[in-house]
């Protein structure tokens, strides 16, 4: 839903927008096609993806439906040749590109042991390499517009060591955008060029969150980013540039208040889910001495409670190995067995190889297992670092459902 008005500003403006078959870069060309722009989609799914709604023809039609216009376009951001052709084709359509969005993105949320090379490769080339190309080949008709932007997805540069350590590589990849937005604004500012970053605050509903997550209730809607992105493209690109900007942030200054309509669950609009590279507010001693009192001695206890919980049925749905590393008053080494007969936990290293370690304070595990604390959260605050199949990983949650219940 969207909560920021249209005004027309960006009516007869042409957008570049990679990676808008779906998600935040199909809902940016649809905020743009009500004003009456033309949008070139480009992306790689020309076919229907068997599991992702969505190709550049579907995208197409409904940007034409809200009274836009669309160039569907086969573009891998990776090559060089489907870039610019697609860029020669905008400019025999269009007469030009005003705008350029540079959505398309891999993620892989690995560390340096478990991340391929392939997986290595597809990140830089898709996030950092194809933003840098698309910006190069764009440049030419940004320079003959009297609007003229570019806006990355991509995260302020957080130098906190902790977004590096869980996964190093695709923050390079991710930083490798920002760092785009840092140069470029200031290389291109006698152009008039805006060049700018937008980062939700919270997760996003699209397919790579709910693939992490396997839910979008703690979500928000693309509509915040897609009106966040509205807003910037709206300015003006001479005095408007450099800036790393977070959706929230956005839409609040435009004077949106009640932000509850962009909540997947509006029940859950004050426990969204964090989303990458935004340090959060560190406990108060105080607070944190009250949780560290409230974990002494539980763990032992609830391992007790989890193995009553354990079943067949669970381990068919879960397929797991768990070891969890306990650091803190209650260090020690524990294993939950997801994967094999009847399940099974206990104390020390699990018999099979693990799935998923997962490392964290013994006060953070009390309160995960206690329903207090998810592990998605717990993971994207930095309270809980994983190692290995990280979906699997949040397939606790599911057990954690199980035992309290059971309680």
């Amino acid at each position: 839903m969207s909560l920021v008005a249209n005004t027309g500003k960006l009516a007869g403006r042409t957008l570049f927008i990679t990676g808008a078959s779906r998600g935040i870069g199909k809902a940016i060309a649809l905020k743009a096609a009500k004003d009456g722009a033309n949008v070139v989609i480009a992306a790689k799914t020309a076919d229907p993806h068997p599991k992702l709604p969505g190709t550049i023809y579907t995208a197409a039609e409904e940007i034409e439906a809200l009274g836009g216009k669309a160039l569907p376009c086969i573009v891998d951001v990776r090559d060089e040749k489907q870039v610019q052709k697609a860029v020669d084709e905008a400019v025999k359509k269009f007469n030009g590109i005003d705008i350029l969005v540079n959505n398309a993105s891999a993620i892989s949320l690995t560390g340096t042991a478990d991340t391929d090379m392939k997986r290595y490769d597809l990140m830089h080339n898709i996030n950092t390499r194809g933003t840098f190309l698309a910006s190069k080949l764009c440049l030419p008709l940004l320079k003959a517009s009297n609007h003229a932007h570019i806006l990355n997805l991509s995260p302020p540069l957080n130098m906190n060591p902790y977004w590096f350590s869980l996964h190093v590589a695709y923050t390079m990849a991710k930083y490798g955008m920002s760092m785009c937005v840092l140069g470029m604004a200031e290389e291109f500012k006698e152009f008039n060029i805006g060049v700018n970053a937008l980062w939700p605050k919270t997760a996003i509903a699209t397919a790579a969150i709910e693939m992490l997550t396997g839910t979008s209730s703690t979500s928000r809607k693309v509509d915040i980013v897609s009106d966040a992105a509205y807003v910037m493209l709206c300015k003006d690109p001479k005095t408007y540039t450099g800036n790393f900007a977070i959706d929230e942030d956005v839409v609040k200054s435009v004077g949106v208040k009640d932000l509850t309509p962009y909540a997947c669950d509006p029940n859950n609009k004050d426990n969204l889910l964090p989303d990458f590279f935004l340090d959060l507010p560190h406990m108060t001693k105080e607070t944190k001495a009250k949780t560290e009192a409230a974990g002494d001695g539980q763990i032992p206890t609830l391992f007790a409670s989890i193995s009553k919980v354990l079943s067949s049925d669970l381990v068919q749905k879960t397929q797991a190995i768990y070891q969890f590393n306990v650091k803190g008053k209650e260090e020690g080494v524990w294993h939950i067995d997801l994967k094999n007969g009847d399940g099974v936990c206990g104390q020390g290293e699990p018999k099979n190889p693990p799935d998923a370690t997962l490392t964290m304070d013994g006060q953070h595990f009390a309160e995960m297992f206690a329903g207090k604390l998810k592990p998605t959260t717990a993971f994207m605050m930095g309270k809980l670092k994983i190692k290995g199949d990280i979906q699997k990983a949040m397939k606790l949650e599911k057990m954690m459902k199980s035992l309290q219940k059971k309680k």
